[in-house]
């Protein structure tokens, strides 16, 4: 499983980090950082899912007002939003 994160669309209500350990605050900026996941292009990042987070991933993507986070399966299709 993979997560999306587009920080260009974030507007820093980081609900995200409540759900999920592998989004922090980024006060600064105000916006949610996704730690090491790898920026594929201008403002997107990508990560892979470990197994015990999955749970975790679906429910921070689920609470973002934004949709700026996107979860796809291991054959990339898409599973939420």
């Amino acid at each position: 499983m993979k997560v999306e994160f587009d920080e260009d669309t974030c507007i820093g209500m980081y609900q995200c980090v409540a759900e999920w350990d592998a989004f922090e605050k980024d006060k600064s900026a105000g916006k949610a950082v996704l730690e090491d996941a790898e920026e594929v292009e201008d403002g997107i990042f990508v990560r892979e899912v470990p197994e015990d987070a999955e749970l975790d991933a679906k429910f921070a993507a689920r609470t973002c007002p934004v949709d700026a986070i996107t979860i796809y399966d291991d054959d990339g299709e898409q599973l939420i939003p």
